[in-house]
């Protein structure tokens, strides 16, 4: 069988004719099998889903128990046979039930990673290495620029300014899934063991990673006295700290959290303060270790800087192209997609907190 026929790009995302069913549809189809809860991946209205228990569970938080006609939760490493094709999910190490998904058919391996990075993350479980023939591949950090050098470092940049301003609030911007949540365990970790605040939009998913892992003293901003933000950290998504929400914070500083904080101009355009480089994506190293190392023949790259990857690949004598899908970040379309949810979140629960939008 040729890749090709096996998964096909179609413009509601890559399709496995044979098995019918589609991978991280962009459209409503009638079965899905979804890699993680982000939504430019995840989306409501799928006949069926397949996904693992995590990622059901937060599509739940953010779209209702009516997101799909029927789900199905999948273990890492079960294996499952649809009409013909075995399928089974695979560790990514992108956030909290996030999957890279294997689909066999006669012989052929493709991996769909989806979003992943192969650095530690104490929030979600390890990137697993899945030999392939072919390797599906993100590329949003796809240029030798992106490289997000040690965690360790930008979280010691946090404490430090923490240290020398007492007196001032720390907003820091991040996505509210999973990069809010490993920020949180990150700070911990280094010894930070003061409240964490969190804006509205972040409260309902970090409530679900809290009941799984330790994630020490959470509160709510809203429940919050102005006080009591002297000196603090407050989680909050990005959009949010150009809102007039900021004013009940005694002079803030703006952090970002975010791979595209390697690039200063970013920082700048932004007003960030304290840009931090964490992303929950791999860098140009970690995706010039991990594509060879699948043993893939053939690699096929998907949103982000896909044509340096490509000749990357080249000079490595592997195959490689572009699949041009459409509907998935680049980080700045996520922010778009996600402030939607954030707004509908917020409506609900906090009107006097502002919608927001989240980067990678």
């Amino acid at each position: 069988m040729r890749p090709e026929n096996l998964l096909v790009p179609t413009p509601a995302g890559l399709c496995c004719p044979e098995g019918a069913f589609h991978i991280d549809p962009v459209r409503p189809v009638k079965r899905a099998l979804i890699t993680h809860a982000h939504s430019d991946h995840a989306r409501a209205g799928h006949g069926a889903v397949l996904a693992t228990a995590e990622t059901l569970d937060l599509m739940r938080l953010r779209y209702g128990e009516g997101f799909a006609g029927t789900t199905q939760a999948v273990a890492y490493g079960e294996r499952l046979t649809i009409d013909g094709t075995t399928v089974s999910f695979h560790p990514a190490g992108h956030v909290l039930g996030s999957a890279q998904i294997r689909v066999e058919r006669n012989g052929l391996v493709i991996v769909a990673s989806g979003d992943y990075k192969d650095v530690p993350d104490p929030t979600c479980a390890p990137f697993e290495l899945v030999p392939c023939d072919v390797f599906i591949s993100e590329a949003t950090f796809g240029l030798p620029v992106f490289r997000h050098g040690d965690i360790a470092t930008e979280i010691g940049k946090l404490m430090r300014s923490l240290a020398l301003f007492p007196d001032r609030a720390h907003l820091v911007g991040a996505y509210s899934l999973g990069k809010a949540q490993r920020l949180i365990a990150l700070l911990r970790a280094a010894g930070y063991d003061r409240p964490i605040f969190l804006h509205g939009a972040m409260e309902a998913i970090t409530g679900y990673y809290a009941v799984r892992m330790d994630l020490g003293d959470l509160r709510a901003v809203r429940d919050g006295q102005k006080a009591e933000f002297a000196g603090a950290v407050v989680l909050c998504p990005p959009s949010a700290l150009g809102d007039r929400w900021t004013r009940r914070f005694p002079d803030p500083i703006a952090c970002f959290a975010s791979g595209w904080m390697r690039i200063r101009a970013r920082a700048r355009q932004r007003g960030v303060e304290l840009p931090l480089v964490v992303s929950d994506h791999c860098d140009w190293d970690g995706l010039t270790r991990v594509i060879p190392a699948t043993g893939a023949r053939e690699i096929w790259l998907t949103h982000g800087a896909e044509e340096a990857l490509v000749h990357w690949c080249a000079t490595r004598g592997l195959r490689a192209k572009p699949l041009h899908l459409v509907g998935y970040g680049d980080e700045e379309e996520v922010e778009v997609l996600e402030a939607a949810t954030a707004s509908s979140d917020q409506d609900a629960s906090a009107t006097d907190e502002s919608a927001a939008g989240e980067p990678a």
